[in-house]
């Protein structure tokens, strides 16, 4: 009977052990079962986000046959990897051979092995970040030497780890910096998303982003460091194809430079449209931004400036580059006061006394580089003279008033108003407006505001708006609406494209306002030519071979509240070629040095030191654009192929001649 009751209590002891080991094991598997299994996950995988690829930016190769189904990338995003060591499983004696190793490995110096160190010792992290954008020829020097050495010291190869991810590379290096921007080195934390620091990486930013993917590495001593299992694909951002051309962009950079340096100017840039499309070929600026060492720009207080993109966000005064637009408000007048009923302002080739510079409201007259009884428009434009256009200004306004004034200004040429374009940070520029003050009590549109607004001073502009209103000249009449993109896409796994934006010139130019009439805009194009043609103020401007218009200009600026004798704002912007114009470009120098140079002059008028800019980026560009030349005959002297006589523009400039010595003299 004891040996019975003794059987059963150990039956029923053992059945209650395996009772509640039966119940421990539900609670741990199926209860519990979620939580230890993340346990164990974390004690032998780690997972890892598997990095997605930013959009690219590429260039417009469509300018030529040979050249449009090729792509060309401003920027790429290339592989890297960042290295991440274990320090749970990297042994206390070890770490300190482990970073010597690794400093010398990645070429690094004491403050990184110090670094190395540190890291090692958060004993209770099981992933520190050692070193970022480690390449890829330098991850596999030191799995080299991991390997081996893990085994060798029986430690866990995934001790030391890496985790992929792609950094922003530029082929081109500085080329179109301040266009393009960048990202920060230091992603963000939670979706690894680039923050961008400015240009079009920030505008396009919703564009280019991507999503991560996800991917799972085992700790194991014989898992191989970069051992994993992708188990969501990362989905990568859209791409942005750009109206920029990458060989016109290199032209204009180079001679911008060049210019920058001959003038000793504080900075230069210029802009290049195409005056049918609206379309941006060419955006340069000198000195350069350099989106790899993007930190050195933000940390100096002398070169933070040059990271922003001067023809978009600065505005100035223009000078005499405005009088052709002072040429078009005075021929819109005459139309004006044709439907009203009324004789017109006045004659383009009237004779105007051009003798004294008084003006209302004024008080110093207006001068005139050179002293000249009588002119015309088509003298005036070729002379800049000031006085003649101050005098059409005096007529406009005194007929049809200054909100009239203004509104042409605003409303037809779109000034004081913001472009469009896609660039963060514009500068809509300033008109005044009439009986509004200023700051300092005093009125912004004054009795002699006219005076100043037709020769190009008292208003403010940006460079992108001055270039679409000579695009109107040279178009027939059309305000284009500028842009720097032609589509936006992106490719799935299949390789498909898929549009997201297609900015396609039909329906492009469907939107352009008609702002001028055929003939106001051939006036001020036959007005612009003589400017540079034979005699003119822009005549440096002059490409052999072809027909040019344009118009210098040359700007005080304004220092600490009053007009500099020293510093200049110059320019030129013309058009090329002029029978059938393919591009506008402007070349702006911002303070070049009054000096004196034999047989130039001074350096810091914009025929001067901005028109022989715009002479060599042209000829460059027309002879990589294969455009054939449409004044075969005008070539330099001591050319055999020189013949004055048979260029397009000889008899009307002579005629004009002819006409300045009736009525000037000699």
């Amino acid at each position: 009977m004891k040996e019975y009751k003794r059987v059963l209590w150990v039956s029923c002891s053992i059945f209650a052990l395996f009772s509640l080991l039966v119940v421990q094991f539900f609670r741990v598997q199926i209860i519990q079962g979620e939580k230890w299994q993340k346990v164990a996950r974390m004690q032998h995988q780690l997972i890892v986000k598997e990095p997605f690829k930013r959009g690219k930016f590429f260039a417009n190769t469509s300018l030529l046959p040979v050249t449009k189904d090729k792509k060309q990338s401003f920027v790429i995003d290339i592989p890297k990897v960042h290295l991440f060591a274990d320090p749970y499983q990297i042994p206390q004696n070890k770490q300190t051979e482990i970073a010597e190793k690794l400093k010398d490995i990645l070429a690094l110096d004491i403050g990184d092995q110090q670094h190395f160190l540190k890291e090692m010792q958060h004993e209770k992290s099981r992933s520190r970040k050692m070193r970022m954008w480690v390449s890829l020829d330098e991850r596999n020097e030191v799995s080299k030497w991991w390997y081996p050495y893990a085994r060798k010291n029986k430690i866990a190869s995934n001790a030391l780890f890496f985790v992929s991810d792609y950094k922003r590379s530029y082929p081109y290096g500085p080329l179109l910096g301040q266009l393009l921007h960048t990202i920060q080195e230091n992603k963000e934390e939670q979706t690894r998303q680039g923050l961008p620091t400015g240009g079009l990486e920030y505008y396009f930013n919703s564009f280019l982003k991507g999503k991560e993917g996800k991917k799972k590495l085992m700790r194991s001593p014989k898992s191989s460091l970069d051992q994993g299992v992708i188990t969501k694909k990362p989905v990568h951002g859209a791409d942005v194809y750009l109206t920029i051309n990458h060989h016109l962009q290199a032209i204009a950079e180079e001679e911008i430079e060049r210019g920058v340096k001959g003038c000793e100017a504080k900075s230069g840039w210029a802009v290049m449209m195409d005056p049918m499309t609206g379309e941006v070929l060419a955006m340069a600026q000198y000195p350069k931004f350099d989106p790899e060492n993007y930190k050195q720009y933000y940390q100096n207080e002398d070169s933070i400036e040059h990271t922003n993109l001067k023809s978009i966000c600065d505005s100035y005064e223009p000078g005499s580059t405005f009088k052709p637009i002072t040429i078009a408000i005075s021929l819109l007048a005459n139309e004006e006061l044709k439907r009203k009923g009324k004789d017109p302002l006045f004659d383009p080739c009237e004779k105007i006394s051009t003798s004294s510079g008084h003006f209302p409201g004024r008080s110093r007259p207006l001068t005139d580089p050179r002293h000249y009884r009588y002119n015309n428009q088509y003298l005036a434009m070729q002379r800049s003279t000031n006085i003649y256009f101050a005098k059409l200004a005096d007529r406009v306004s005194k007929e049809l008033g200054s909100d009239w004034y203004r509104e042409q200004l605003c409303n037809i040429f779109g000034l004081g108003s913001k472009t469009g374009i896609e660039y963060p940070l514009e500068n809509p520029g300033f008109v005044p407006r009439p009986g509004m003050q200023n700051p300092n009590g005093t009125l912004e549109w004054s009795v002699p505001t006219p005076y100043s607004l037709a020769i190009g001073y008292n208003l403010m502009v940006n460079s992108l708006q001055i270039t679409r209103i000579y695009c109107a000249f040279a178009n027939g009449g059309y305000l284009v609406k500028p842009t720097f993109v032609k589509k936006i896409s992106k490719t799935d796994e299949q390789g498909r494209e898929e549009i997201l934006f297609d900015n396609k010139e039909e329906q492009r130019l469907d939107q352009f306002k008609k702002i001028l009439s055929p003939y106001i805009a051939s006036e001020v194009m036959k007005c612009l030519k003589y400017s540079v043609q034979y005699v003119g103020s822009g005549n440096l401007a002059d490409v052999y071979g072809y027909s040019i218009a344009g118009k210098s200009g040359t700007a005080r600026k304004i220092v600490n509240g009053k007009y500099s004798q020293k510093n200049y704002f110059a320019s030129f912007i013309g058009i090329a070629p002029v029978q059938k114009p393919r591009f506008v470009l402007l070349v702006s120098m911002d303070e070049p040095k009054p000096t004196l140079k034999h047989g130039i002059g001074y350096m810091y008028y914009g025929g001067k030191c901005a028109a022989p800019v715009f002479r060599e980026i042209s000829r460059r560009s027309l002879e990589y654009l294969g455009v054939a030349p449409d004044n075969p005959f005008h070539y330099p002297l001591g050319d055999q192929r020189r013949k004055v006589e048979k260029t397009f523009w000889f008899k009307e400039s002579q005629e004009l001649k002819k006409l300045n010595e009736q009525w000037n003299g000699q």
